[in-house]
């Protein structure tokens, strides 16, 4: 119980069981994506490929992602509407990259190495799917936050498998565009994802302003 200012008391309630869970998983996440950025970052670098190294970009945006839902959690709905559409923008951060390194590419293309850029895939579809199933069963606990970071790791999943299958293309044909060609499916991807949760922010400032009694423009 706590006072306010005319002397009345009033119950102060903590987080619920379920904001508590949210935020546990997405700590367990953000741990995940931060440790795997690292791994993913170097190997890129040494295999050559623009993919592996956008989608070792995009490890860091997922961390942002649930470290932000870990400090908005509980926050009202008007105020986690803005953090979505900025979740939104965050989402936007690793596509613009691909694409620098895509540009960078195109004028002197070179194939990849295959075996470390596969294996590396590997380990990332293991962390992007634990991390998915994880933020599956709390994604609607955290309105526009826990749906931008559940969809951040599932879209990273199908990204996982392109680039192995485009790692499969490169060790038959030796040529550098699949590799370009899926840098380029990472900015689709990205722009898709950032325009659901800035649809669900949307309708979160909606919902915000009806509760209040302002007019919906």
């Amino acid at each position: 119980m706590a006072t306010v200012g005319n002397g009345r008391w009033v119950r102060v309630t903590g987080p619920t069981a379920l904001e508590r869970r949210l935020r546990r998983v997405v700590v367990v996440v953000a741990a995940l994506n931060f440790g795997y950025f690292f791994v993913e970052f170097f190997v890129a670098l040494a295999a050559g490929s623009v993919a592996l190294l956008a989608d070792s970009v995009d490890f860091l945006e997922d961390t942002a992602v649930n470290l932000l839902i870990f400090v908005a959690l509980g926050w009202p709905l008007a105020r986690r509407a803005v953090m979505g559409k900025v979740m939104a923008l965050i989402i936007l951060v690793p596509a613009a990259f691909a694409g620098w390194e895509a540009v960078q590419h195109f004028a002197t293309p070179r194939a990849p190495e295959v075996v470390p850029l596969v294996v590396a895939s590997l380990g990332a579809i293991v962390v992007n799917g634990t991390a998915a199933l994880l933020l599956a069963g709390v994604r609607h606990h955290g309105g526009s936050l826990s749906r931008a970071a559940f969809l951040s790791a599932r879209n990273d999943v199908l990204v996982n498998v392109a680039v192995i299958a485009m790692g499969v293309v490169t060790a038959w044909t030796g040529s550098a565009w699949p590799d370009l060609v899926v840098g380029c499916a990472i900015i689709l991807l990205a722009f898709r994802a950032a325009w659901e949760v800035w649809e669900i922010s949307e309708d979160e400032r909606l919902a915000a302003k009806a509760l209040a009694g302002e007019p919906i423009d």
